[in-house]
């Protein structure tokens, strides 16, 4: 895939927003805008934000705007739109996991569908790339609502995404981001969950290269 020119939209969560990083211009899309000279690069990340519906209200209002909810405000005409997200449904999302079979936002599963598909139908000519959360540091302890480890959610992103066809950039497998490992979580992630300013340029590297060979 050229880069140079295109449009993009990179929906998502803080990671995506920013947080950890030192200035906007450190998160790793404005970093691979900058490099490969991309016409446009749109921030649509939201910190706390789940791909699927939040049950229970949060403190903040905000943080339950699903994805599903939010691929209709995104613009229309970007050549690339790149999804990151799945670590929050894990860490404090209230929705029940699912089935595969789902297909409303109401649980992960179905959420998964829901905006992989909705964003197919918006997006019919863009190339579409989903990405898997990254490690965290408690990503073993039983997620809140469905007693799962987060592997279970990386897997399911990773199955409706090929069920779509679209390709997906594995950070959970290529993103060398593991905070559990001391030397790595004190360089690239030091609280643990949001990747520093090195942590970004460890992921734009990556994410970039994957772009490059679609």
């Amino acid at each position: 895939m050229e880069l140079n020119g295109i449009k993009a939209n990179f929906l998502g969560d803080s990671i995506t927003e920013g947080v950890g990083t030192s200035s906007p211009d450190k998160t790793f899309h404005q970093l691979i805008a900058k490099k490969y000279c991309l016409a446009a690069s749109r921030n649509y990340g939201i910190s706390a934000t789940r791909l699927a519906k939040q049950y229970k209200p949060s403190d903040n209002p905000r943080a339950d705007l699903d994805f599903c909810s939010r691929v209709g405000e995104m613009d229309g005409d970007a050549d690339l739109i790149v999804v990151f997200g799945g670590t929050n449904d894990y860490g404090h999302g209230d929705a029940p996991f699912g089935e595969f079979g789902d297909r409303t936002p109401d649980t992960f599963c179905g959420a998964c569908h829901t905006l992989m598909s909705s964003l197919i139908t918006k997006y019919p000519d863009a190339v579409i790339v989903i990405m898997t959360p990254l490690h965290r540091a408690s990503e073993d302890v039983p997620s809140v609502g469905n007693h799962l480890p987060l592997l279970e959610y990386v897997n399911m992103i990773r199955r409706v995404a090929e069920f779509y066809s679209l390709p997906v950039m594995d950070l959970w497998s290529v993103s060398g981001i593991q905070p559990r490992v001391k030397a790595i979580r004190e360089n690239f992630c030091p609280d643990g969950l949001h990747p520093n300013d090195a942590g970004h340029e460890r992921m734009a590297e990556r994410i970039a290269n994957f772009l490059l060979t679609l």
